[in-house]
């Protein structure tokens, strides 16, 4: 689910500590057009209020009772047919909770030492979806990782056309489609068809997971 860009973004905010949700919905609140529209302090409470509230947005803490920010964000994407945007708020940018859930389809992560304009930007980063939130790291989360995995190159990167490739490798750096257009001279209405179609070759539910895949499968090698 994506906010059409004049609506209003509307957050879930899923942390065990009662003093990180109140100082999240402090900020968020204050900012005109983003609204937080419910709380949860488990994982499986996180689950109910997102299907109950269904927002643009969640912010998922890792690490929670019950049931991890992680399984909790596989139950709400399995379960919904328009499921919210979900940025994983972690303490540490490379524990393997953040790529885990990145694998299941978390759109980014955000630390919870952010200062509060970085909050503000993420949450309407990710509302539009047509960028990575922080993609140097999550490229270098990607990278990291695949090298301790043998590359297996799965079927849908055969399936590929030479356009979708290219567009797959932009992606993979970084780029919103604005950008990728000008680099391959095309409109963006274009390049936004291409994506579509890598994520639905893919398998993957949006650009972040797009570039999990690609790295994992060696399609895209780190430097």
């Amino acid at each position: 689910m994506s906010a059409a860009p004049d609506a209003v973004v509307r957050v879930v905010v899923a942390d065990d500590e009662r003093m990180v949700r109140t100082a999240l919905r402090v900020i968020l609140d204050a900012e005109p057009g983003i609204e937080v529209v419910g709380e949860a302090s488990t994982g499986a409470e996180a689950v109910s209020v997102v299907r109950a509230e269904r927002p643009d947005v969640v912010l998922m803490d890792v690490r929670m009772p019950e049931i991890d920010g992680i399984r909790a964000t596989e139950q709400i994407l399995a379960g919904m047919a328009e499921p919210p945007r979900i940025v994983v708020v972690t303490t540490f940018e490379n524990d393997s909770y953040v790529y885990d859930a990145l694998r299941v389809g978390a759109a980014g992560f955000l630390l919870k030492r952010a200062a509060a304009e970085e909050l503000v930007a993420a949450v309407r980063l990710v509302a539009r979806s047509d960028s990575l939130l922080y993609p140097a790291a999550v490229r270098g989360l990607a990278a990291e990782h695949a090298r301790h995995r043998p590359p297996v190159a799965p079927p849908w990167v055969g399936r590929l056309t030479e356009r979708e490739a290219e567009v797959l490798r932009l992606v993979a750096t970084g780029l919103a489609n604005a950008e990728i257009a000008d680099r391959m001279g095309v409109g963006a209405a274009t390049v936004k068809t291409h994506v579509a179609a890598v994520l639905a070759k893919s398998g993957a539910r949006d650009r972040t997971q797009a570039v999990i895949l690609a790295y994992e499968s060696g399609f895209v090698r780190a430097g």
